[in-house]
């Protein structure tokens, strides 16, 4: 989760532990450093707490001033030590520490094989030395950039090596990747915390980057090996915003990392004729064996699930059920061997959805998970895992975890409807090229995140707000009402539009704030019909629909206008401008923004 790399006058292994320490603070499950000494690279790696590594390195005398290190976050293979960053090639020549997700790692692996390469762990990561052996013709540099053309995903990486003992090559491209320079030295890291306890001077690297740092300086390049003038920044937070990567809060930080982690989950699980999940062992026989699927979640994941649900009913004609977990055993379901069973859980431990995992499996179901946390519970129990790589979660309320987990859903329901054939290759095609899209697309909201901030003020004196929609818009509302009542502590709740005049209508006045999602196309005239019903009691109606949609804006008190995409794929981007809302109004109100009260991030009892 974490890269670090340090060259100059100091012991190396204090100041690459140092910076681990200060990467720690995003979520980690094992830690590693290499250093360069008497001509040799040592490693010393540990599964668990830096604690651990620093138990190991207890004692031993160090005089290297050149090395990396590495705070991982499980996504290729389970928390070990052999998995753990720094990897090396198979003669010692070369240690590399990565962060991000290399796509085409297994068909390079296989090569890398075949060409006598010996692997010794479960990683993606693995991979990235040994191309680097293969290629390697006496320059680092040259190595390194050859072996960018090879690799597909996203990256940022630190490259030692023995061949090059002066030399530290580092490269980016979708991952973050910052430079320090200090009197003792020069320093690369994934963000800024372990670098401004040394030094405030820093460069920025740009996408498809290289830098090579040396004693005598850094220089850097374009992938192509162009050079790159570079602008000395001075970064003037002090070491918590440094955490934050100069966000307030860990709940914004978390809701602009959106975009990365859509991207990341997606990573090698798309072409562009269909689904590929490689981890699941699912024949079409047996998928067409299923006569319904069950889903089961909490909180958020329980509200991905309702999603999920409407996906998977609409593509591939099944029919489904979502429960919440803590419910789910305690009415008898109807489970056997014939259903799909899909849990949903960022942290992978938690207690009710567990339970629920464990009472279907006994019931002969086939399990799914849906989960962050390699290695966690759920996933181990599971007979099939789809994991989302969004990175650990600081914050409480739950943000970037939650969009992962429709995206997952998005691909379980897109890979069964493949399988049963129930929707023509041109639409599978169709949906695909729209899905590719969707990171991008949510990057461009936060070109809008003034206008979210300016609405705070209309709701942060509410005692109550209602969230509205239909079909999927209503699934939505149930996650936006969730963010606010969490993070603000003001009562809100969710309906579909349909049903306020059913009872719940009695309580809107003009001191009632009603968010209203739009963004089902066929479901626009109703959903309007029912903002003027409101509008006729005077409440205050903010609403948020996609561009073009202008008779539902100018219905409505205030609006924010989304970029568009097919109705289905909506979901993803109609909850992150609630995200942006229940933070600036809990701002708004004086609240601990990332530690809401009475919460905590993972429920692991019962």
């Amino acid at each position: 989760m974490g890269v670090f790399g340090y060259i100059g006058k100091s012991n190396a292994v204090p100041v690459l532990v140092g910076g681990l320490r200060k990467l720690g603070f995003q979520g980690y499950d094992s830690t590693g450093v290499a250093v360069l000494e008497e001509g040799r690279i040592l490693v010393a790696k540990s599964a668990g707490k830096l604690a651990e590594l620093e138990e190991k390195l207890n004692g031993r005398i160090f005089a290297s001033t050149i090395g990396i290190g590495h705070t991982r976050w499980a996504t290729h293979g389970k928390p070990s030590e052999s998995n753990a960053h720094p990897h090396l090639d198979c003669h010692g020549d070369f240690a590399v520490v990565h962060n991000g997700i290399i796509e085409n790692y297994f068909e390079l692996k296989e090569w890398l094989i075949k060409e006598g390469h010996l692997f010794r762990s479960e990683t993606d990561t693995e991979v990235l030395p040994h191309l680097i052996e293969h290629f390697y013709e006496g320059k680092l540099e040259t190595a390194v950039r050859k072996i960018l053309t090879k690799i597909e995903g996203s990256y940022s990486l630190i490259v030692l090596s023995r061949q090059d003992p002066g030399t530290l090559v580092a490269a980016r491209k979708n991952n973050s990747l910052v430079v320090g320079l200090g009197e003792d030295g020069y320093y690369l890291a994934s963000n800024f915390s372990p670098i401004l306890q040394h030094t405030k001077n820093t460069y920025i690297m740009e996408d498809e980057e290289i830098a090579v740092l040396t004693r005598e300086g850094a220089h850097f390049t374009d992938f192509q090996g162009k050079a790159k003038e570079k602008i000395l920044y001075e970064i003037s937070w002090d070491p918590s915003a440094a955490e934050k990567d100069g966000y307030d809060h860990f709940m914004l930080k978390e809701i602009f990392e959106q975009p990365k982690a859509l991207r990341d989950t997606l990573a090698g699980r798309l072409t562009d004729e269909k689904v590929v999940l490689k981890e699941m062992d699912l024949t079409p026989e047996q998928i067409a064996g299923f006569n319904k699927v069950a889903i089961v979640g909490c909180g958020t994941a329980y509200h991905a699930g309702l999603i999920g649900r409407t996906l998977i009913e609409r593509w591939a004609k099944l029919p489904v059920e979502v429960d919440i977990a803590s419910e789910f055993r305690y009415r008898t379901p109807l489970i056997d061997e014939r259903t799909l069973v899909v849990v949903l859980s960022q942290s992978g431990e938690t207690a009710d959805t567990l339970a629920g995992l464990r009472e279907a499996k006994r019931l002969g179901a086939r399990i799914v998970a849906i989960t962050n946390v390699v290695g966690s519970s759920v996933s181990r129990e599971a007979h099939d895992v789809i994991y989302t790589w969004a990175g650990p979660e600081i914050a409480i309320a739950s943000t970037k975890a939650y969009t992962t987990q429709i995206e997952a859903m998005i691909l379980l329901a897109l890979y069964l409807t493949q399988a049963k054939g129930t929707m023509s290759k041109e639409w599978i095609r169709e949906i695909i090229a729209e899905l590719k899209k969707i990171p991008d697309k949510a990057g461009e909201i936060f070109t809008q995140v003034a206008k979210v901030e300016q609405l705070a003020p209309l709701i942060k004196e509410a005692s109550s707000a209602f969230f509205i929609g239909r079909g999927l818009d209503w699934s939505v509302a149930l996650e936006g009402s969730l963010k606010l009542k969490e993070t603000s502590y003001i009562h809100a709740e969710a309906y579909a539009a349909g049903e306020l005049k059913h009872g719940t209508i009695a309580l809107v006045t003009e001191e009632t704030p009603i968010i209203a999602l739009a963004t089902q196309r066929d479901l626009y005239d109703k959903t309007l019909s029912s903002v003027n019903e409101l509008k006729a009691r005077e409440a205050k109606v903010i609403g948020f629909t996609f561009e073009g949609n202008d008779s539902f804006g100018q219905s409505v008190d205030e609006v924010f206008y989304l970029p568009e995409t097919i109705n289905e794929l909506a979901p993803i981007l109609t909850v992150i401008p609630l995200q942006l809302l229940a933070y600036y109004v809990s701002l708004a109100r004086g609240n601990d923004v990332d530690r809401p009260r009475n919460l905590v991030k993972s429920v692991t009892v019962e």
